[in-house]
This record gives C-alpha cells, structure tokens and sequence, in this order.
C-alpha cells in the first residue's frame, strides 16, 4: 500500500520538477530548445516503454486500437482549428484548460502507478518530458512565473490523487485503456513537438 502512494508521489515530484525547470528556463530561445527534446522523450517513451508494455497487458490490437484513437482526437482537435502547440502563446483561458487536461492525464498516470508493477517505469519515466512540456506550455501560455508554477503543481498533484483512489479500487483490464489513448497522445505530441527541430 505504501509503495502504492509513493509512487505517485515521486511522479509528481518529478513532473512539477520538470516544469519549473521550463517555466524558469532562461530566454524564450533556449525554451523553444526544450520543446523538441520533450517531444524526443515523449516518442521515445511512448514507441519503447509504455505501448509495449501495454500491449504484454492487453494485447496489440487493443493497444493500438487505443492509441490511434488518442492520436486521432488530438488530430481532428487540431484541425479543427484547437492546435496543441507546446511553444505558441494561447493566453491564460489555455493556461487552465491546460492544467484540467494534464490534471485528467495524470489522475490516470497515478491510477495505473498504483495498479501495474511493469508500467511503473514507463510511466514514471514519461513524467520527465511530460513536466517539460507542461512547463513549455505554461510559460508560453501564462505571462507569470508564479502562476504558471502553481499551474503545474495543481495539474500534477492529481497524479497522487489517482494513486490513492487506485490503491483503493478493485483493477480490470480496462485500467489500461485510457493508458493505451494517453499513449496515442505522447505520439501525437511527440512528433508535433519534433517538427519544430526542422523550423
């Protein structure tokens, strides 16, 4: 049970960690710089650690059947003129729908911390271009430092959360399927965020 909270918590830790790393970041150039590493970890933590592992759990076809839907939502939202761009300035009202988003997301990263030995380490590990890019956002989308800080810690504190409720409830299978849509969404993010390196 123990294990069950501190491993939420130190995801917590680690994503507030890395936003403030890029919400501080000197220099509106060196922040860009950021953005395509996250994208670099997030495709690299999606393609090698949490989809395989997912599929071990429940299997390729639902695996990826979840993870193109991620992608796929993140894509019409994009074309449909809601463009999820890690380095742009969308103004305070973003800034909040950024944190509820990423507040969803974690809840459930805490969830499957406190359920899955063997997505542990994805899990955990992707919390380090996740902070990163949150903060990217966030210091884009919130001209306070502060603030945005607070943003960032009110979004990834639900990854406690979900660890409680988690160690809480009984598990199923279907604990994976929005780890499989989150999934489709690191690769969604990870390639947007790498396109940058070309500009």
């Amino acid at each position: 049970m123990r294990l069950a909270i501190l491993l939420p918590f130190l995801a917590f830790l680690t994503a507030w960690t890395c936003s403030a790393v890029a919400i501080w970041f000197p220099g509106r150039v060196a922040a860009r710089r950021l953005v395509p590493v996250s994208g670099a970890l997030l495709l690299g933590t999606a393609l090698f650690g949490l989809i395989p592992e997912l599929a071990g759990e429940i299997g390729w076809p639902i695996t990826l059947a979840f993870v193109a839907t991620g992608f796929g939502l993140l894509t019409l939202l994009d074309k449909l003129g809601y463009p999820v761009c890690p380095s742009c300035s969308h103004g305070e009202g973003f800034a909040v729908a950024l944190m509820l988003a990423t507040a969803v997301h974690a809840f459930v990263d805490g969830w499957g911390l406190s359920a899955s030995t063997t997505l542990g380490p994805a899990i955990l590990f992707h919390k380090l271009p996740e902070g990163l890019a949150l903060g990217g956002m966030l210091r884009a989308a919130e001209g306070r430092t502060g603030r945005a800080v607070a943003f960032a810690a009110g979004a990834e504190i639900s990854t406690v959360v979900g660890g409680f409720v988690g160690s809480r409830v009984p598990q199923g299978p279907w604990l994976y399927w929005p780890l499989a849509l989150a999934g489709g969404t690191f690769l969604f993010l990870g390639v947007h965020a790498m396109e940058r390196m070309r500009k």
